[in-house]
């Protein structure tokens, strides 16, 4: 069996997949990878279905040495700095890793998570029908620590003919203001003025998570601050007020309801490039269909 022996996790390196769909009627989110578009590149250079299993690792510091046999792997996302050996190879390109190698993934130069991927996908037990893991709920595998030794699944498929992928220009790169797509929410109604959500620059706080992303600026203000919500499903992408007036744009381990409203919800490929937004940096909220 092919194993992968973590040597340092890093801030934090968590198994995800494409996440556990359907069960909000259980109180269970759906969580998978923060950012949808990277995860998949890594599975689709190593030749893995999408929905197998990759590390996802904020802020780098990960190592991790192969043991048990040969495999290939490819890293994406975060403009990191992998190496094998201490050897530098590309990033979103293919590499053969033979056993007692170590993977490293160093701080990444911009952006915030890189996603691992290793052909046969990580193979760790599912849990409600997927390895991702709810920081929320603490459902799924436990967030990797130093020692662990994850198992490698059986490969499968045909590899692409190609030795590295064309990346388009990331959003996340410069000073400029990060551009984020947003649709109108089904409480936009509750805010005094509804274009203050889209005319406001807004800071990235450094208290954001999987759960959501936290915007510093002027407080929003509500046409009823005093009235009281019942708790509505959310979703992804949803931007939520809360008494403080700084919206909150939820993550892939959301809650499955909430009782603040939402004003407004990002278009669905932007919260992949919010994924990759460190805090600090500006966004600007550009509304559709308003």
């Amino acid at each position: 069996m092919i194993i992968l022996e973590v040597l340092r996790p890093g801030p934090l390196a968590l198994v995800q997949d494409l996440g556990r769909p359907g069960l909000a009627h259980l109180g269970v989110s759906h969580s998978g990878a923060a950012d949808r578009r990277s995860h998949a590149l890594a599975n689709r250079l190593v030749a893995n279905p999408e929905d197998c299993a990759t590390i996802e690792i904020t802020l780098g510091g990960f190592r991790a040495r192969l043991q048990g046999g040969a495999a290939a792997i490819a890293v994406t996302g975060a403009h990191a700095q992998p190496t094998l050996d201490g050897i530098p190879f590309g990033l979103n390109s293919i590499q053969c890793v033979t056993p007692g190698q170590v993977i490293s993934v160093r701080a990444p130069v911009t952006g915030l998570r890189s996603y691992l991927g290793i052909r046969g996908g990580i193979a760790v037990p599912a849990v409600l029908g997927s390895r991702s893991y709810d920081i929320l709920s603490a459902i799924g595998p436990r967030p990797l620590r130093t020692g662990d030794t994850v198992p490698i699944g059986s490969p499968g498929g045909i590899f692409p003919e190609i030795d590295q992928a064309p990346v388009a220009p990331v959003a996340t790169i410069g000073d400029e203001p990060v551009e984020l797509r947003v649709f109108p929410g089904p409480r936009v109604g509750w805010l005094a003025d509804p274009d203050s959500l889209v005319n406001t620059p807004w800071l990235i706080s450094e208290r954001s998570d999987r759960v959501g992303v936290r915007l510093a600026g002027p407080p929003l203000r509500l046409r009823w601050p005093q009235r009281q919500l019942p708790s509505e499903g959310t979703t992804r992408g949803a931007i939520q007020v809360p008494p403080n007036g700084r919206p909150v744009i939820l993550g892939p381990d959301h809650p499955v309801t909430g009782g603040y409203p939402v004003v407004g919800v990002l278009a669905d490929s932007d919260t992949d490039t919010l994924a990759q937004v460190r805090p600090g940096r500006t966004a600007r909220l550009v509304k559709l269909d308003w």
